[in-house]
C-alpha cells in the first residue's frame, strides 16, 4: 500500500513531537511554517546584536522528552546539553524582601523559616505534600491520557483514586486554597503565580494548579544555548528519518474533500495534498476562518472561553547592578489582586504588574555566569489578550514599560529603560505570530474546574484533521504541548490501521 502523507502545520513544539514519531513509523512527513525557523512559540530574537530567548525559559517534566526520544531509539543527552537547578528562582518585594526557592523542599523550608518565620515553614512542607499529591493523582489520569471527561477521569482513577480526586480539591480556587496554606500574603502570592504559567488568574484558576510546585520540585533544567535548542533538535532528527520542512511558507486553507481533510493550500497557491493534516495552530485560527471556511466548525464553539494571558516582553542587552540576579528572578507587585483585575477584569495593561526577568548569561548561584559588562534579559509582564483590537495603545505599552522598571528599581535592580535595540513584544505583535488568539499565549484560560475538560481533543469533528499545541489537551507550556504531539502522532496511527482494516 502506499505510504500515507501527513502534512503539519506548524513547528510549534507539538508539531515536531508528532512529526519525529510519525517520520520514525516511516510516514511521509511534511510540515509547513511560516516562520524560518522552527519552534513556534519557543522562539528568538536579536536584540541589540544578540541572540536571546523570547519564548518559554523554563524546563521542566524532563521525563516526557526522555520518552520521546526513547521511542525513536534517541536519547536526550545526546541531543541537548541539560543543567539542573538546584536554586530555581529568585523573589523580591522590595530591597530588603528576598526570598529563594530550591529544587530541595528542605532547603525551601529553611530560607521560608528565615523569610516569614518556622510556622510558614511547616505550612509550606504541607503545601509540598498536597502538590506532591495532586500530581500523582493526575500524572497518569489526566496528563498522560487522550482528552478525559469528568467520568473517564474518575474511571481511570479507579474506586481507589476516588478519595485522591476528591482531595485535590477540584472545585476550589488556587488563590483559596493557598490561604489555608500561607498566612503571610507574599507566599500566597509567590505560589499563586503558579496560574500564570497556564495563562489564568489564581483568583479564578483551579486548586490543581498547585501541582507545579511539584513539577518544579522534580527538576528544573537550563538548556546550553537557550531553549531554542530544543526545537531544533526535535526538527533534526525529524529530518535524518525523511521529514521534509518547507520554512517560510504560511497555510492559508486546509483542504477539504468529501468530508475528509486532504491536505492544504498555501499562500501563494501551491497545494499539497495528503491522508490527514495535523494542525499545530491554535484553535482559535480555526474556529476564526484564518484556515478556511471548511474547518471553521472542526472544533465546537465554547460561549464561556476566555483567552488565557498575554505579554508584553522586553529583550534587551544591558549592564545591572545592585540587585543579585538569577536565571530566574520575579519582582511582585504590591497588589496582586488589582493586578489580574485589571488584565482579565478592565482589559487592561496592569497599573503597577509583577515583573519576571530571566538573565540568560546567569546560573543558579550568585557566581555564575555573571559579566562584567551586560546581560542578555528578557522582562515580562502580563497582558490583556486584546491584541486583535486596537489596544493596548502605544502610549499604554510605554506607561507600562516605566511602570514596570520603575518596581524593578524599587527592588534594587539597577537597570537602564530598553534603548533603541531592545526587542518590544506586545499583544498585537504576538497576534501577528499567532493569529486567532488575540494574543493570548496558552491556549484558553484555565478559569473554573471545568476548564481543564473543555480543551479540544487531538481528534476534531473533521476526520483527518488532528489538533496538536498549548491549545489542546492537556494544556500550555513546553511539556504539554510536546505530549498533545504525541497523542495526536497515537490517535492519527491508530485511525490509519482501523481504515486499511
Amino acid at each position: 500500500m502506499n505510504t500515507p502523507r501527513i502534512v503539519i502545520i506548524g513547528a510549534g513544539i507539538g508539531g515536531l513531537s508528532a512529526a519525529l514519531e510519525l517520520a520514525h513509523r516511516g510516514l511521509d512527513v511534511t510540515v509547513v511554517e511560516k516562520a524560518q525557523a522552527p519552534g513556534g512559540k519557543i522562539r528568538e530574537v536579536e536584540a541589540d546584536g544578540t541572540p536571546m530567548d523570547a519564548g518559554p525559559t523554563v524546563f521542566t517534566m524532563r521525563w516526557v522528552f526522555d520518552e520521546l526520544l526513547e521511542a525513536v531509539g534517541e536519547s536526550l543527552e545526546s541531543h541537548l546539553t541539560l543543567q539542573p537547578m538546584g536554586l530555581l528562582a529568585r523573589h523580591a518585594w522590595g530591597p530588603e524582601e528576598r526570598l529563594d526557592l530550591h529544587a530541595d523542599p528542605g532547603h525551601s523550608a529553611r530560607a521560608i523559616a528565615d523569610f516569614a518565620g518556622t510556622a510558614e515553614a511547616a505550612r509550606f512542607q504541607d503545601f509540598c505534600q498536597r502538590a506532591r499529591r495532586t500530581y500523582h493523582t493526575l500524572k497518569d489520569t489526566f496528563i498522560r491520557a487522550p482528552r478525559p471527561s469528568p467520568a473517564t477521569l474518575v474511571g481511570r482513577a479507579g474506586i481507589r483514586g476516588l478519595g485522591d480526586l476528591i482531595r485535590i480539591s477540584p472545585y476550589d480556587t488556587l488563590w483559596r486554597a493557598l490561604g489555608n496554606h500561607f498566612h503571610d500574603p507574599r507566599l500566597r502570592q509567590l505560589f499563586a503565580r503558579y496560574s500564570t504559567y497556564c495563562g489564568s488568574s489564581p483568583f479564578q484558576a483551579p486548586a490543581t494548579l498547585m501541582l507545579i510546585a511539584h513539577v518544579e520540585q522534580e527538576g528544573v533544567w537550563m538548556v546550553e544555548g537557550g531553549m531554542a535548542r530544543i526545537p531544533g533538535a526535535l526538527a533534526n532528527l525529524a529530518a535524518r528519518r525523511g521529514a521534509r520542512f518547507c520554512h517560510g511558507h504560511a497555510v492559508t486553507e486546509i483542504l477539504v474533500q468529501g468530508g475528509r481533510a486532504r491536505g492544504v493550500r498555501l499562500a501563494d497557491g501551491e497545494e499539497i495534498r495528503a491522508d490527514a493534516v495535523l494542525s499545530n495552530a491554535d484553535v482559535a485560527a480555526l474556529q476564526q476562518g484564518h484556515l478556511g471556511t471548511a474547518v471553521r466548525q472542526a472544533v465546537a464553539h465554547d460561549r464561556g472561553r476566555q483567552r488565557s494571558l498575554s505579554a508584553v516582553t522586553w529583550n534587551l542587552r544591558a549592564p545591572v547592578g545592585g540587585f543579585p540576579l538569577l536565571r530566574h528572578n520575579v519582582f511582585f507587585c504590591r497588589d496582586y489582586h488589582a493586578e489580574f483585575e485589571d488584565v482579565f477584569g478592565r482589559g487592561r495593561l496592569p497599573a503597577e504588574p509583577t515583573v519576571y526577568v530571566c538573565a540568560q548569561d546567569r546560573g543558579d548561584r550568585d557566581s555564575d555566569g555573571i559579566s562584567p559588562q551586560e546581560d542578555r534579559l528578557l522582562c515580562l509582564v502580563n497582558a490583556p489578550p486584546l491584541g486583535d483590537r486596537p489596544a493596548p495603545s502605544p502610549e499604554e505599552i510605554a506607561r507600562c514599560e516605566e511602570t514596570s522598571f520603575r518596581l524593578l528599581q524599587r527592588c534594587g535592580l539597577q537597570l537602564e529603560r530598553p534603548g533603541t535595540g531592545a526587542v518590544v513584544t506586545a499583544p498585537p505583535q504576538f497576534e501577528q505570530l499567532f493569529p486567532g488568539t488575540g494574543g493570548g499565549l496558552y491556549g484558553q484560560a484555565m478559569h473554573g474546574w471545568r476548564a481543564s475538560f473543555n480543551r479540544p481533543g487531538t481528534r476534531s469533528r473533521i476526520p483527518g484533521l488532528y489538533l496538536v499545541g498549548g491549545s489542546v489537551h492537556p494544556g500550555a507550556g513546553v511539556p504539554m504541548a510536546t505530549l498533545s504531539g504525541r497523542l495526536a502522532a497515537s490517535a492519527l496511527l491508530s485511525d490509519l490501521t482501523s481504515r486499511k482494516r
